[in-house]
């Protein structure tokens, strides 16, 4: 997918939302970078576009989880539970982190509630990843999602969608860096994000 299905003419302008990253991460010695957010907002499209410009690997680690336990993620919800979930996520994110030392450069999507679970926090800020939170009002990320069509085991009402959304955001706003993605195409938020980590784009890389 080379855009968000959701592209609004203008960019948000609610209060406490700049539209551009808030901070920059170090210039030189990002070799790994993690991509957090809610639903919808994209981290998949843009793990993988930005991987193509660096010319990195990427992973999915919602992938990781269906290929270890040979469910989808929505199954694992209805068959196990949450919390379940949850060990599994961790216990995947702890075997990926370890695997990250001796791998080449990579960009890794984590599922939307990953961050804020307290101890994968922790395991994220102890290795000092550089972590980028794709940000958008919580109206045109549910939007997203109703166009995507995909079963997600959260997405509910607008309403409590957004309840949701604002009880992880403030583990969202933990990252490097925060960029707003509303009004911008999938491109143009790697590109930001490249930017934005000091970052340069890989001569092989296709234009």
């Amino acid at each position: 997918m080379s855009e968000f299905r959701d592209r609004p003419q203008s960019m948000s302008t609610r209060s406490g939302r700049p539209p551009q990253a808030t901070r920059s991460a170090p210039v030189s010695g990002v070799r790994v970078v993690f991509l957090v957010g809610f639903m919808g907002a994209g981290k998949s499209s843009v793990g993988m576009a930005l991987s193509r410009r660096l010319g990195w690997a990427f992973e999915d680690l919602d992938e990781r989880i269906q290929a270890r336990e040979q469910r989808t993620i929505a199954q694992i919800f209805r068959q196990s539970g949450e919390p379940v979930f949850r060990q599994v996520e961790h216990e995947i994110l702890r075997s990926l982190v370890g695997e990250l030392e001796a791998c080449p450069a990579k960009v890794v999507a984590l599922g939307g509630g990953a961050l804020v679970q307290a101890r994968n926090a922790a395991l994220l800020k102890q290795d000092g990843f550089s972590i980028i939170f794709l940000d958008a009002p919580a109206e045109e990320l549910f939007r997203r999602c109703q166009q995507e069509g995909l079963e997600r085991p959260l997405q509910r009402e607008l309403q409590e969608f957004r309840a949701l959304y604002e009880a992880r955001r403030q583990g969202y706003m933990k990252a490097t860096l925060r960029i707003e993605t509303s009004g911008k195409d999938v491109e143009t938020v790697a590109e930001e994000a490249m930017r934005s980590l000091g970052l340069r784009r890989s001569e092989s890389a296709s234009s």
